[in-house]
Order: structure tokens, then C-alpha cells, then sequence
């Protein structure tokens, strides 16, 4: 997985699978780019968000610009099958992006991707190729692990 950027990436023409990532939490709200070709991800940023509401003018900026064909959101299942605290708060989220964008929204399990992210992160600091961690690096690169998570399941199901 690409390092994340230290600033939003620039948008470039919309390749035929482009899809965004997000990783919903009530405060921030990880998004990432995703490639169905080659099944690859990037972090993009991490926007604000007051009680899971994001700041919808940038989410907009973002999804005009990559241009995505569809939109995915981390859903974390539990260990035992009851349905986590987040989910209908999460479903409600993925209800608002299909109806403002018109998209195809997919949810793929997210359980684990913060601690993956973190590890990744602690990776790249240690090969000193990234300073220090803040919860908003966390949630971008969460973001892309859950995108390659899904592409991975999309690509392997082909």
C-alpha cells in the first residue's frame, strides 16, 4: 500500500473502476481511492465529521473529481453476529451517499482495518519515510485497507 499523502492527492481523469473508500466514524471520516483494475488503494484524507454528519461541501469536491463509479463503506461485523453499535448509523450514512451521489454503494467488513492501518503506519515511521501518527492518518489508511479489501473480494470473485 502507497505511504498516505501528506496532502489531499490531485484528482486525476477517472479511470474505468475508480472507486472511494470510506471509513465512517462519528467524529472523522477516512476516505481513500481505489482502483478496481489493478486493485490497488491510496489514502486521499480524513474530513471532519460532528455525530457522523461529514463536511458534505469536500466529500462533494472529492467525488466530482475522481469521479467514482461506485462508493464503499467500511461496515465492521462482530465476532459473535450481533449487529455492532455503528451499523444502523452506518447504513443510515451509506442511504444518504447513494441518494446525494446517485452510486452504487458496497459495504465490506471492516473489522481490524485501524490496527492494520497503525501497523502500516508504524512501518513507514520506523523506515522513516513518515513522521508522526495522528488519528486522521489512521482513518485515511483504514480507509484504503478496507478499499483493498473489497477490491481484492471483487477481483478474486471475477
Amino acid at each position: 500500500m502507497p505511504e498516505p499523502r501528506s496532502k489531499p492527492a490531485r484528482a486525476v481523469p477517472a479511470a474505468p473502476g475508480t472507486v472511494l473508500g470510506l471509513d465512517y466514524g462519528e467524529r472523522r471520516i477516512g476516505v481513500a481511492v481505489g482502483n478496481g483494475l489493478t486493485g490497488t488503494s491510496a489514502p486521499l484524507e480524513t474530513l471532519p465529521a460532528r455525530n457522523g454528519i461529514p463536511d458534505w461541501p469536500r466529500l462533494d469536491t472529492l467525488v466530482s473529481e475522481w469521479q467514482p463509479q461506485l462508493l464503499v463503506v467500511g461496515l465492521p461485523e462482530t465476532d459473535d453476529g450481533t449487529e455492532h453499535p455503528l451499523a444502523r448509523r452506518i447504513q443510515a450514512f451509506s442511504d444518504r451517499l447513494r441518494a446525494r451521489y446517485g452510486l452504487k454503494v458496497r459495504s465490506v467488513d471492516e473489522q481490524f482495518t485501524s490496527a492494520e492501518a497503525e501497523s502500516h503506519l508504524k512501518t513507514w515511521r520506523r523506515e522513516g519515510r513518515r513522521g508522526r501518527i495522528r488519528k486522521e492518518d489512521i482513518d485515511a489508511v483504514a480507509a484504503a485497507v478496507l478499499l483493498e479489501h473489497w477490491l481484492f473480494q471483487e477481483i478474486s470473485h471475477d
